[in-house]
């Protein structure tokens, strides 16, 4: 299946899970290419939420805030619940399978086949959607990844660090330097 013929969230989202021969591979260099290339503006504000546990209440909690402060704000989480749609909030609205699909073929459109995850394609089409959307304010959740997550192609304004534990030491080593993520 080719992004040419991909039609639904769905179809996108099971074609994403085939471009990478790794479910996980760290590193910021691939996700700074592709961002380059879609030349997006910097939004007034960037915070992200990094930590082993609560990175997702607090998120929601944050955009809460500043929602109610006024700022138009983009919320990004990982892992969604029921639809992919969560992970991508504009004003704590979900996203739309148009907004979505229309973000994942504008980051296709700048690919150029470098081999991105099926979270550093998703966290480039959430950047994406934000713009569109013209959030001033994003609150990022940094996955697993930690420092070398995607989130962290976006240089951020503030930072909050829930606690941090011993995490995914498969991927990120064994000391908790290494798991904020």
């Amino acid at each position: 299946m080719t992004a040419r013929r991909l039609t639904t969230l769905d179809d996108w989202l099971a074609w994403l899970e085939t471009l990478s021969p790794h479910e996980i591979d760290l590193g910021l260099e691939r996700v700074l290419e592709v961002l380059g290339r879609l030349d997006l503006e910097k939004p007034a504000t960037v915070v992200h939420v990094a930590g082993t546990n609560g990175k997702g209440s607090c998120a929601a909690m944050l955009d809460a805030l500043l929602r109610g402060a006024g700022d138009r704000t983009g919320c990004y989480t990982s892992p969604h619940l029921l639809h992919y749609n969560e992970r991508i909030r504009i004003d704590g609205v979900p996203a739309s399978d148009a907004e979505i699909i229309a973000a994942l073929e504008t980051v296709e459109s700048v690919r150029q086949g470098l081999p991105l995850t099926y979270f550093e394609f998703g966290t480039l089409a959430a950047l994406v959607v934000f713009e569109r959307n013209r959030a001033d304010t994003l609150v990022l959740e940094i996955g697993m990844g930690g420092r070398l997550d995607a989130v962290n192609a976006v240089e951020p304004d503030a930072g909050i660090i829930t606690n941090v534990d011993r995490d995914h030491c498969e991927w990120l080593g064994n000391d908790v330097v290494t798991n904020a993520g």
